[in-house]
């Protein structure tokens, strides 16, 4: 199991560091056309995002592959 965990690259990565690493890449209005949400949209923060993406299992899900493609991206 753990030759597994070591290519996940959401491995020990909490999702207000997912979250941080996006705002910093991106910015709030590029995760907002990437993600149509609205906590990224109107008045966007970590907080609100934090507690709608832990609610919602298909928004979190679009932000980790979104997290996912910027470090490949880097590659």
């Amino acid at each position: 199991m753990e030759n597994t965990q070591s290519n996940n690259p959401l491995h020990g990565v909490t999702l207000e560091m997912i979250l941080n690493h996006l705002v910093k890449e991106y910015g709030w209005e590029k995760m907002a056309e990437r993600v149509n949400i609205k906590c990224f949209q109107n008045d966007p923060s970590i907080k609100s995002s934090l507690t709608f993406l832990r609610k919602t299992p298909w928004a979190r899900e679009k932000v980790e592959r979104m997290y996912v493609y910027s470090l490949m991206k880097k590659r």
